[in-house]
């Protein structure tokens, strides 16, 4: 891979957990669980190949309108999952971050969120942002909103409102816009995904299911995003 054009931010739709487990006639939470496995793997090779940001759609807004038992095992899931990863994020230098409204969650859920973030907040390596509870839609509205009490208070002035305000005000604040988006299972669509920070980001939609992509998937990826010529609206 030529790392003279490499990117900087990386964000991945992990679908197939599903359509894995039932493929293999296994249950789905054993599917949600493989992925969970891979997707540390996957944030520990991107750490070791100098990708400083990565960032993964674990739970959308709409989700929850899958089963009662599903959305309960997959929220069981996450928490485990952030309870045990923080100490292996911690030394393994990985910053963790949540993105999306975490207000919705159970407190036992919420805690975990609050005290990984906090554990890893110093760390240098690849930025690991989950998005958990999270819709496109749904981060616009609430930075319109935000935007809309700093106009009300006074501290802005409604002439003022730029991109760059919107974008100070999304769960990605300070953070660069994806360079290249990868979703697996080979569905096309972005599912509300990143809409305000993926204006020119690099699509790549991949065949296999999110449990079995791997370290050379990744690096194909890489090495398509790297033979487009990213115009960014010019000639």
């Amino acid at each position: 891979m030529n790392k003279e054009n490499f990117p900087e931010h990386i964000a991945i739709i992990m679908d197939g957990n599903r359509r894995w487990a039932k493929k293999r006639m296994l249950p789905i939470q054993l599917g949600h669980k493989e992925g969970a496995k891979n997707l540390e793997k996957m944030v520990r090779y991107a750490n070791k190949i100098g990708i400083k940001y990565f960032t993964v759609y674990a739970f959308s807004t709409e989700n929850w309108k899958r089963s009662k038992e599903e959305v309960s095992s997959l929220m069981e899931l996450l928490k485990n999952y952030l309870d045990d990863y923080s100490k292996r994020a911690d030394s393994e230098n990985i910053k963790v971050n949540v993105w999306g409204d975490i207000t919705a969650l159970n407190d036992g859920l919420r805690t975990s969120i609050i005290n990984c973030m906090e554990r890893t907040k110093n760390n240098t390596g690849v930025n690991f942002n989950i998005c958990l509870n999270y819709g496109g839609r749904n981060e616009m509205t609430n930075a319109m909103i935000k935007i809309a009490k700093q106009v009300k208070q006074g501290l802005l002035d409604i002439n003022d409102i730029t991109e760059d305000v919107i974008s100070k005000n999304l769960y990605s604040e300070n953070v660069p816009d994806p360079d290249l988006m990868i979703r697996t299972s080979g569905e096309f669509r972005t599912s509300g995904f990143l809409l305000w920070q993926m204006a020119y980001t690099e699509f790549v939609f991949f065949e296999k299911y999110w449990p079995e992509f791997n370290e050379k998937d990744l690096d194909s990826c890489i090495e398509i995003y790297q033979s487009r010529n990213r115009k960014f609206g010019g000639k």
